[in-house]
C-alpha cells in the first residue's frame, strides 16, 4: 500500500488506483462555427377581434401609380362657351396635378388693357381684334415660357369652330403643334345659370350666350375630345379632362 500525502484521510488513496479529475469547463465552439442560434421571437398574437400580424416578408409595396396624365409636361388648351367653366375648371385641374402647372386665362390677358381696353361685347371691330391676337400671342409666349422650364401650362378660351379669327389654328401657331385642345360643352340651360351669376364685363347677354353655345356646337365631329360637364361639379370635371387628356396622349 502506498501512501499520499494529503490533508486528512481523504488524501490516501490505495495501490492501482487514481485520482479523479477535476470538472472541466464548456468547451467553446470553434472559430468561425455557430454556436446554438437564439431561439425565433414569438409571433406577435393581436389583441381578441383583431386579424394576425402578417409575418415580414421583405417585399417593399410601391407607392400607388398616379392615374390620368401623372407627371407629364403638357399644353393644354380648354375650349369652351362662357359659362362652361372653363377659368374655373383650368385653375382647379393646375392647382391639383403632382408636378408643377400654370393656368393663363386668355380673358385675364386680355384685361390687361385697362385704358383703351376694347370690350368685344361692345362690337367686334379691328380693335378688338387686335387686342385678341395680341393676347393670344402674349398667352402663347408665356406657355412656351413655361413648358421650356418644365412647367405644364393650360389655357383657356372661347375658340369657334368656324371663325378662324378666334379659331384653333392661332393657338397651335403660337404654342406649337403638341397643344392639346379640349372643349368643355355643357347644355344651354347650364350656362345660361352659370352666365347670370357673373358680373361685370364677364356677364352676357342671355341671347349672345344661346349664339356662342350654338356655334360651339360645331366643335362635334371634330374629333377634339367633348367634355359636357352638365351634371359634374369642378372637382369631377378636372378629373374627367384628366383622363380625356391621358388617352389623347396614349
Amino acid at each position: 500500500m502506498q501512501q499520499g500525502v494529503g490533508s486528512g484521510g481523504g488524501g490516501w488513496v490505495q495501490s492501482g488506483q487514481h485520482p479523479a479529475a477535476p470538472p472541466q469547463p464548456p468547451i467553446p465552439p470553434a472559430q468561425g462555427w455557430p454556436g446554438t442560434p437564439p431561439p425565433p421571437p414569438p409571433h406577435p398574437v393581436p389583441p381578441m377581434g383583431l386579424p394576425p400580424v402578417p409575418e415580414a416578408t421583405g417585399h417593399i409595396p410601391l407607392p400607388p401609380a398616379v392615374p390620368g396624365t401623372g407627371g407629364a409636361v403638357l399644353a393644354v388648351l380648354l375650349i369652351g362657351p362662357a359659362g362652361a367653366g372653363k377659368t374655373t375648371v383650368a385653375r382647379h385641374w393646375a392647382s391639383t396635378r403632382p408636378v408643377p402647372t400654370a393656368h393663363v386665362s386668355l380673358d385675364d390677358v386680355r384685361e390687361w388693357v385697362c385704358s383703351g381696353f376694347a370690350d368685344p361685347q361692345a362690337g367686334w371691330n379691328e380693335h378688338s381684334e387686335a387686342q385678341y391676337r395680341l393676347a393670344r400671342r402674349t398667352c402663347g409666349f408665356a406657355a412656351r415660357n413655361y413648358l421650356a422650364n418644365g412647367i405644364s401650362c393650360i389655357l383657356d378660351d372661347a375658340v369657334f369652330p368656324d371663325r378662324p379669327v378666334v379659331g384653333l389654328g392661332g393657338w397651335k401657331r403660337h404654342v406649337g403643334p403638341a397643344l392639346l385642345p379640349v372643349v368643355l360643352l355643357p347644355g344651354l340651360e347650364i350656362v345660361l345659370e352659370r352666365n347670370a351669376a357673373r358680373s361685370g364685363n364677364r356677364r352676357l347677354s342671355d341671347e349672345e350666350v344661346a349664339r356662342i353655345h350654338g356655334r360651339m356646337a360645331g366643335w362635334y365631329g371634330s374629333g377634339l375630345p367633348i367634355i359636357d360637364n352638365s351634371h359634374l361639379d369642378v372637382e369631377g370635371t378636372a378629373r374627367a379632362l384628366d383622363e380625356a387628356l391621358a388617352r389623347a396622349l396614349a
